[in-house]
């Protein structure tokens, strides 16, 4: 028997008899002020900033609208180690489009959907170079903080929007986009603390990462470590690898040889290679920890079983407190089965289609203008959940706070969401997930 099956005997330092009376910091699938988990409606409560003298607003003109023609484009992985989230993404932008033209209230959408690949080509600067060419006032993505940092200045630096539904590191933060660079999901300063914290809670008393070496992991590993520790935790080993790495024996040995009590698996697809080969060595598969970037449906990729009572975290609410909105989205794409970022990708047409309203215009310019403050980042505002009212009011010279489906996206300064739900998902026999907080 390998010392990793002997888990009761040789993974004894549990919380309780390693950590004493420490005080666990509470794991809530809510980490930000004024979220609210939606029932039927993708409404909740509005946060507002009551300082609407702030130098980022200006007033909305009342009348109605020139006829507005919005160009979008997409880098979305179609490929690489994000492509299970191209399919949900990709749909959330096209139920959009859809409902905006459906609408028929002056503005009409035409998005151009192009790969972004991954770190490991250049299929993103390709499909940004082919979208620039053709004007658009936006692109939407890339999934990938560590892509979407290849691109930035390429975008913002035309004088483009760059709208991200999922990059989730903290160099975006302070990231010099010359006010251009918007993001519907939060930062992994948070996510890292929800997860932390949960590893904690869970009761276990030392933690391995396994983590991704670009933006994107380091950053989320720094952030766990951060929360764990604080938490009376100690991390006792953290590896990294580069996308496009075919091996992990020399990581995955690093870190079991510290025998921890769980592992978190910071990655992409590679989660494919590494869970079966931490569990095929013996570690317990109910022992591991996923995250937004590999938190997939593993029934087509795993023995059943394999990782049942593993857990992970994921930015948004649960699509299925959404009423009728992944019907919608299934009518866009039947075959979707992973429903991950398709309302932050929603949610991003809709933001940028209504600062494109306020503000009577398509210039990209003109749009970040607006663009915080229809989310409630500057001024108070009537919450509105869809497009209609949204442009009625507009339409008023009233100011809106639109809450979408991925609840209230709030952007601050640096276009961040200052709302935020951190889901917490466990994995059951078939090796899909559910959430459980």
């Amino acid at each position: 028997m390998s010392a990793f099956a002997k888990a009761s005997a040789s993974r004894s330092r549990t919380l309780k008899s390693v950590l004493g009376g420490i005080a666990i910091v509470g794991v809530s699938a809510i980490v930000l002020s004024g979220c609210a988990a939606a029932e039927e409606e993708p409404a909740a409560e509005p946060t507002t900033d009551s300082s609407s003298e702030s130098s980022d607003f200006s007033e909305i003109t009342a009348g109605e609208r020139t006829d507005l023609e919005l160009k979008v484009g997409t880098i979305l992985p179609q490929s690489g180690g994000l492509a299970f989230l191209g399919p949900p993404e990709e749909a959330g932008v096209a139920l959009a489009v859809k409902e905006i033209n459906d609408a028929g209230l002056g503005i009409n959408v035409e998005a151009i959907f192009r790969d972004s690949g991954d770190t490991t080509t250049d299929t993103a600067t390709v499909s940004v170079t082919d979208l620039l060419s053709q004007d658009v006032s936006a692109i939407i993505g890339a999934a990938s903080s560590g892509v979407s940092l290849t691109v930035i200045d390429q975008i913002t630096g035309a004088g483009v929007i760059q709208f991200s539904p999922a990059n989730t590191s903290a160099a975006f933060t302070d990231y010099d986009d010359q006010g251009l660079f918007y993001r519907t999901a939060p930062s992994d300063t948070l996510q890292g603390e929800v997860l932390g914290n949960l590893i904690a809670e869970d009761g276990r008393a030392t933690l391995g990462i396994l983590a991704l070496n670009d933006a994107y992991g380091t950053g989320l590993a720094e952030y766990t470590t951060e929360a764990f520790e604080a938490a009376g935790g100690e991390v006792v080993a953290t590896e990294l690898f580069n996308e496009g790495d075919a091996s992990f024996d020399a990581q995955i040995s690093a870190v079991t040889a510290q025998n921890p009590d769980a592992i978190a698996i910071i990655s992409f697809d590679q989660a494919k290679v590494l869970t079966p080969a931490l569990v095929g060595g013996g570690y317990p598969g109910e022992d591991l920890y996923f995250v937004d970037g590999n938190l997939a449906d593993f029934s087509a990729d795993f023995e059943e079983g394999l990782i049942t009572g593993a857990k992970g975290t994921l930015p948004g609410l649960d699509t299925a407190t959404l009423g009728d909105f992944t019907d919608r989205l299934l009518e866009i794409d039947p075959n979707l089965t992973d429903f991950s970022y398709a309302a932050e990708s929603y949610d991003a047409v809709m933001a940028i289609a209504l600062a494109a309203y306020a503000a009577n215009s398509t210039d990209p310019a003109d749009i970040s203008t607006y663009l915080r403050q229809i989310s409630g980042g500057t001024g108070e505002g009537e919450t509105v959940t869809d497009f209609a009212s949204a442009a009625a009011l507009i339409v008023e010279g009233e100011q809106i706070d639109f809450d979408g489906y991925s609840g209230p996206i709030t952007f601050d300064e640096h276009g961040d969401p200052t709302d935020a739900t951190i889901g917490i998902y466990e994995y059951n026999d078939g090796n899909t997930y559910d959430r459980i907080n």
